[in-house]
């Protein structure tokens, strides 16, 4: 078609889709799902899909996305409310900050946020630890910027890099990666990341822009209240927050240990399936975080229903973006940026972390960055042999974190709590978050060398 080759016109249309994404959710300000519903179609349509596979293969991908995500989302999501309204969150928080004392305490923001991270989504996680960021500022005279960056940085490490979250998950669906070879790894890449970008850079750039939070924002939330609410002990909360880490992987362990149809192993591949690990996580939680602090049968079901609402939004979008990967998959699009890959002898782990890097920058959105740069990427899996899948997850998750600017709400978040100038957001906040992507990349290409 005009002249070119079937190959090349099928790249330059895809290229025109991605920006078409682009334009539609920046420009246009279209929301991401009918966004991804109405670049899926154009590319179906305009690649030449015989227009009754187009409706088929949208659907596929669609359901094949939440048909596992969906319900882990779901799981993780109930699970991250019974943890932050039992208080769970606070124990955790409190705990570590008396165990660092004053002098470290940006390493006691650091861990707590990387612990409280790991069932919650960033929006939730921020919005339930800023508080605790605003009272520790006043009580120990710590610059607010100190304090505030490292709680940020293992936030979003874990947002980006660990399962059960979104990102992650939705990128081991489309690669096919092992959950808990990619939780480990995940974790070995993500904690000295979250250490650089956090206390260590947060140290430094406390220097020049110390933080002067808004008077009111302090008064609301850091408010010295008598504590009347006995939280859940620190033992509790840990165990009930990291059992399913802990079941997916020694659902691993076993696949290693253990010859395909043992009996042990099939237990643990049921028990540590990640539906499997946060259902029974949940579960734990409606007693420890529940019943166990006094929280009645209906107030539960209420924090149950109130939990699901703000996570329809991510949900439909995590589907129209698994519909257009499959759109760029069946349209043979896929394929063809497979062949470049190998032609070029591009590294398939820096094709993953650019690919979603730029989606990134241009889109502001993470969750569509992994699942599309995942969807371009995933044929190369096929043509390059001994590609490690769980490492490709993690390098799409770190190239989804890059740059954060204008066109992230995280931006305006974190600029507001903080009462920093659109300047000052870009030295603190995506400086961090570009130090995290970069840094991962990094650490992502070492594990590559021994794994």
């Amino acid at each position: 078609m005009f002249g070119l080759s079937h190959d090349t016109y099928l790249l330059l249309d895809a290229v025109v889709t991605i920006i078409g994404l682009i334009v539609l959710i920046t420009r246009f300000k279209v929301h991401p799902f009918l966004a991804l519903i109405i670049a899926a179609g154009f590319l179906g349509l305009t690649s030449g899909m015989p227009v009754d596979k187009i409706i088929k293969a949208f659907q596929d991908g669609f359901g094949g996305v939440l048909g596992f995500v969906g319900i882990i989302l779901a799981l993780g999501t109930m699970l991250g409310k019974m943890m932050a309204d039992s208080g769970g969150a606070d124990q955790i928080a409190q705990t570590l900050v008396r165990a660092f004392g004053k002098e470290k305490v940006q390493w006691a923001m650091m861990f707590a946020a990387f612990l409280v991270g790991i069932p919650l989504f960033f929006e939730i996680g921020f919005v339930l630890l800023i508080p605790l960021v605003f009272i520790v500022a006043r009580r120990t005279g710590v610059s607010l910027i100190k304090i505030g960056i490292p709680l940020l940085a293992g936030l979003s490490a874990v947002h980006g890099l660990v399962p059960p979250h979104p990102g992650p998950l939705l990128a081991i669906g489309v690669f096919g990666a092992d959950i808990g070879k990619t939780i480990l790894y995940g974790l070995i890449v993500a904690l000295p990341t979250a250490i650089i970008a956090g206390p260590l850079y947060g140290s430094f750039i406390a220097k020049y822009i110390p933080g002067n939070p808004s008077q009111e924002l302090v008064d609301q939330l850091a408010s010295e209240q008598p504590e009347s609410k006995t939280l859940p002990s620190f033992s509790i909360t840990l165990i009930t927050v990291l059992l399913p880490v802990f079941l997916m992987l020694l659902k691993t362990f076993a696949d290693v240990a253990l010859p395909d149809g043992h009996v042990i192993r099939n237990w643990m591949d049921m028990i540590g399936h990640p539906i499997t690990a946060l259902l029974l996580a949940l579960l734990l939680s409606l007693y420890t975080f529940g019943h166990r602090q006094g929280i009645g049968s209906k107030q539960i079901l209420k924090l149950l229903d109130a939990s699901l609402a703000p996570t329809a939004a991510i949900i439909l979008i995590i589907g129209a973006g698994g519909g257009f990967k499959q759109m760029l998959v069946t349209s043979g699009v896929g394929d063809v940026i497979g062949h470049m890959a190998v032609t070029a002898q591009i590294n398939p782990i820096l094709l993953a972390w650019l690919v979603a890097a730029v989606i990134r920058v241009a889109t502001g959105s993470a969750t569509v960055a992994t699942i599309t740069g995942a969807g371009i990427v995933v044929p190369v899996v096929g043509m390059i042999p001994g590609v490690n899948r769980e490492l490709l997850v993690l390098a799409t998750g770190a190239g989804s974190l890059v740059l954060s600017h204008v066109n992230d709400a995280g931006f305006w978040l974190v600029k507001q709590y903080f009462n920093m100038t659109v300047a000052e957001t870009f030295k603190t906040w995506t400086a961090m978050e570009t130090i995290l992507s970069v840094v991962a990349l990094g650490f992502i290409m070492l594990l590559s060398l021994v794994v």
